[in-house]
């Protein structure tokens, strides 16, 4: 016959008697069922004197929940204090292990923070991150000039079929879209030449401001900028996308270099294609300023190469075009490198993409600005 369930738990106090103490009787469970009505009992009995004895004799069923209220009510040193005759060693265990528990250190918290001390603190890890982040950069630029010395003595290593296909994809493709954008910047840098100049009476140095523009800084920036947002994501997209999928691992599992395979052809590529996308953007943008000239400023094609071959030197064609490999290697080796730092994920290649655009972009600008003041000290 399955025995009948015992009552709720209480506590029953009985008075002092010939000599006796007065004693608190525990009786029926203590389970979770019964919380409610536990803690309102154990709130009326609490404080409980030290001295006064405790009957355990009647307890029930018991459970964590139970044996909190029981630490609470009888004091974590009492209950550690009680003697294995007492209770049944698992109902004793139980209660020792939740008073241990209850008395173990409070969860520390976290110390409040003024506004002004979290935002100095993001600065300081985005300076941190920052810094790292370009010994990264340092770190792949002497592995990949490494891998490309000794490459190069090494023709049987050359990846021919794999740099064609890069210029194919970084350069040719990429003409149309810089010689239009530099033929249209070309003609507003002219519009506004012209606008200005015009309250001078000196509408015509507006062919010495659009050929010194394209030659210095125009031609090469604008078309950096394009291979930044075109090719740099494109190679950190692709390598990102094969270190995803283990395809990076499995050219190492065959003994291949993946700096040699995928990172050298790439570089090269942009080496090539960047000086010659440079003069198509300075010719374009020039042609653009040319259009503009002979349409609104009565400067005919001729004056205009004229004006251009007298007072513009070949040191200004020098100068923009010297600064596109720079940048070609740059943009290059940041895309490939982000393209290594991604993840297993979709998303950790999305972010490493819009990070080497990111990047690219902004080397390009700061070394140009660099450049610029420079060669202006220079006087070049």
């Amino acid at each position: 016959m399955p025995q009948p369930p015992s009552p709720p738990g209480q506590l029953q106090r009985q008075p002092a008697d010939a000599g006796q103490p007065a004693r608190l009787a525990i009786l029926g469970d203590w389970t979770l069922a019964h919380y409610t009505a536990l803690k309102r009992e154990v709130e009326r009995a609490a404080p409980l004197d030290g001295e006064q004895a405790i009957d355990l004799d009647g307890l029930g069923e018991l459970d964590t929940a139970g044996a909190g209220l029981l630490v609470e009510l009888l004091g974590v040193r009492r209950v550690m204090q009680l003697g294995s005759g007492r209770l049944p060693s698992e109902r004793l265990a139980l209660l020792q292990l939740v008073a241990a528990a209850l008395d173990g250190p409070p969860t520390p918290t976290e110390p409040k923070t003024s506004g002004l001390a979290d935002v100095l603190a993001d600065i300081g890890r985005t300076l941190v991150n920052l810094w790292n982040q370009q010994k990264t950069l340092l770190g792949f630029i002497g592995l990949t000039l490494q891998t490309l010395f000794v490459t190069l003595w090494r023709p049987r290593r050359w990846r021919l079929t794999s740099l064609v296909a890069h210029i194919e994809r970084t350069g040719l493709d990429a003409v149309p879209i810089v010689a239009l954008l530099t033929f249209l910047v070309g003609a507003v840098v002219a519009f506004l030449g012209a606008t200005v100049l015009a309250d001078f009476g000196a509408s015509i140095y507006t062919v010495n401001l659009v050929a010194f523009a394209f030659l210095r800084e125009f031609g090469v920036l604008l078309a950096a900028i394009l291979l930044a947002g075109r090719t740099a994501s494109a190679f950190a997209a692709q390598i990102g996308a094969m270190k995803a999928n283990e395809e990076i691992d499995a050219i190492r599992a065959l003994g291949l270099n993946p700096v040699e395979l995928l990172v050298l052809p790439r570089v090269l590529a942009m080496l090539i294609t960047l000086p010659v996308l440079t003069f198509v953007g300075m010719l374009c943008g020039i042609v653009g300023g040319l259009v503009v000239c002979a349409l609104a400023l009565d400067i005919s094609p001729a004056m205009f190469f004229t004006i251009l071959q007298r007072d513009i030197s070949l040191n200004h064609f020098l100068v923009g075009l010297g600064k596109a490999p720079l940048f070609a290697f740059l943009i290059a080796v940041i895309g490939c490198l982000e393209g290594f730092k991604a993840s297993g994920s979709a998303q950790s290649v999305g972010e490493h993409t819009t990070s080497s655009v990111v990047q690219s972009i902004f080397v390009v600008i700061l070394l140009d600005a660099i450049a610029a003041l420079f060669f202006m000290e220079m006087g070049w």
